[in-house]
């Protein structure tokens, strides 16, 4: 969408090493007014695609990157996050329909995106080590379920599982997922084969988040609320990657990997968290 968009339009027919660095600034001056994350986005695609053509080797498709605005991939966070309270987050577990709960509960305390727990399948969760591995994440493209790798080498991981909620997937398992190693723990409804639609889910969200009093918060914002609980145990910021599976293109070898026993022990200090 960004290159269709906001690149192609100016740039679609020029040939790459005859855009100039004025060239782009001037695009960049009239790029997307009001909407800086758009135009954050679509410049640090811009510069992405010209970093690649610089590298080209033996033979570079341009001889400069011409896009060199400092700060202008970066745009002000629009939505402050609030992280959920325990007690919120227990509110709104308790408000959702059980075949919810667990997914609800992922998303928070192992900081799992709605992509990577929708496609979730029982081969994924080992209970034996008490992890759950993430190796493919599912998005939705003009009404069709697409299944990939995770963008990024940092989100294949395995998320060591806080031991408070194995007793609560072991139940899922056995009373919400079909029988197979392949079986989707958290299906449409309805239909246990087809990956779950973001509405279906915010449809028994929503009511919950009011219910706790925090109309406020996002899906995704129980991920950042995991981050924030995960980092209250003392966790570095090299674990806390490694556990939430990000990472940016200046730190991605420094920060994606993160000692599996060192994970168990910030799983460990998360049920120390709901305990207390």
């Amino acid at each position: 969408m960004l290159l269709d968009t906001f690149i192609h339009p100016t740039f679609g027919d020029e040939r790459m090493d005859r855009i100039s660095s004025e060239d782009v600034n001037a695009w960049y001056d009239a790029l997307a007014p009001g909407r800086e994350t758009a135009r954050a986005q679509s410049y640090s695609l811009l510069r992405t695609v010209f970093t690649s053509a610089a590298s080209e080797r033996p033979h570079p498709l341009v001889p400069y990157n011409p896009a060199q605005i400092r700060g202008a991939g970066s745009a002000k966070r629009a939505h402050h996050v609030q992280p959920a309270s325990l007690e919120e987050l227990r509110t709104i577990v308790e408000e959702m329909p059980d075949r919810y709960k667990l997914m609800a509960l992922l998303a928070a305390w192992c900081a799992m995106r709605f992509g990577e727990l929708t496609e979730l399948r029982r081969a994924d969760i080992d209970l034996r080590t008490g992890r759950v591995k993430v190796r493919r994440g599912v998005v939705r493209v003009d009404g069709e379920f697409i299944i990939g790798p995770p963008k990024t080498d940092a989100g294949v991981r395995d998320i060591a599982i806080p031991p408070h909620l194995l007793p609560l997937v072991k139940d899922h398992l056995s009373d919400h997922t079909a029988p197979g190693r392949e079986s989707l723990l958290f299906p449409a409804a309805g239909d246990s084969n087809r990956h779950m639609a973001p509405a279906t889910l915010y449809k028994v969200y929503y009511p919950a988040r009011e219910a706790a009093g925090r109309p406020d918060l996002r899906w995704h914002d129980l991920r950042h609320t995991g981050a924030v609980l995960a980092a209250q145990t003392g966790a570095t910021l090299a674990e806390l990657m490694g556990r939430l599976g990000h990472s940016t293109p200046g730190a991605a070898m420094r920060y994606q990997h993160a000692a599996a026993d060192r994970d168990a022990e910030i799983a460990r200090r998360l049920s120390e968290l709901a305990g207390s």
